[in-house]
């Protein structure tokens, strides 16, 4: 099993490159940055943000200037989202500045991607919060043009695109791998038709046994949902895509069972703290992880 590490990357905490390279230090496979372009003033149900959210959502870098500032700074670990908001963005800029970091790095660019939780901020970028879905759909299937075909074109509901040379291309080939985000009753039907792996999110439960080495509720309905993703990866013809868990427990006895029930990497949350704070935790989990 593979472990990486996310953290918001803000303008009061370590910053991305030398997170990176610390991570890259003490043996993780992966760093994630997560994307929040803006925080509404307020929400649909009346309470403030403020009162709601961590301050590390106000204050986040850009997802792709984080994975470009973590790319240059480090020569082996891979380099993620966790998750973009491909609805959101233009699919032309996002796949040409995807690609621009896959060739840059070499290929360690892995792509996790999801909706978004809020339905003020996807209106704010000129999105239909009820087209989320399907627009994402839609432009990772002509972002997947763009970064395989020479001529590349897409027509769909929501994007049409015309034939264009859209280069460089990525490193990988025929693009970086995208992990599809999120843990509804369709999540598994998304991955299968346009994902390379699954990347369901756990929540950190409500219970005063949440520290124990006891099994939470959580993991015997992600071995139940990972088995039904192989069944249908094989029926269709995909096989048994990959699973990342994302804010994985940091405990062994967890990390035991995630890899029996077929979750092939842990990323670990981590709070935006400042380089001695978090190569202290990094050396913690490191350590929790059995790396190097």
């Amino acid at each position: 099993m593979l472990f990486g590490v996310q953290t918001f990357p803000t303008d009061y905490s370590i910053g991305p490159g030398e997170f990176a390279a610390l991570a890259e230090g003490f043996g993780f496979e992966s760093v994630f940055f997560p994307e929040e372009s803006h925080i509404p003033v307020g929400r649909e149900i009346g309470t403030p943000v403020s009162s709601a959210l961590p301050r590390a959502y106000f204050r986040t870098l850009d997802t792709v200037v984080a994975m470009t500032a973590a790319a240059g700074s480090t020569t082996t670990i891979k380099i993620g989202s966790a998750v973009a908001t491909v609805a959101q963005r233009d699919p032309i800029q996002f796949a040409k500045e995807i690609s621009s970091i896959d060739h840059l790095s070499v290929g360690r660019v892995i792509l996790g991607i999801g909706v978004g939780w809020s339905a003020e901020i996807m209106r704010n970028h000129g999105l239909d919060p009820s087209l989320a879905w399907h627009a994402m759909r839609e432009k990772v299937l002509a972002m997947s043009a763009m970064w395989s075909e020479e001529e590349a074109s897409y027509r769909g509901e929501i994007v049409s695109l015309d034939p264009i040379y859209m280069w460089p291309k990525p490193r990988q080939h025929p693009r970086p791998p995208i992990l599809v985000g999120g843990y509804g009753p369709r999540v598994l039907e998304r991955v299968l038709e346009y994902g390379d792996g699954w990347m369901p999110f756990r929540v950190e439960p409500d219970d005063p046994r949440a520290g124990s080495n006891e099994p939470e509720e959580f993991d015997a309905d992600l071995a139940r949902r990972i088995a039904d993703l192989h069944r249908r990866g094989d029926a269709c013809g995909r096989g048994r895509l990959p699973v990342t868990l994302f804010n994985a427990k940091p405990q062994r006895d967890a990390l035991r069972r995630y890899d029996d029930i077929g979750v092939a990497r842990c990323i670990f949350h981590l709070p935006s703290v400042g380089p001695g704070e978090m190569e202290q935790q990094l050396a913690s989990l490191a350590d929790v992880a059995g790396l190097k």
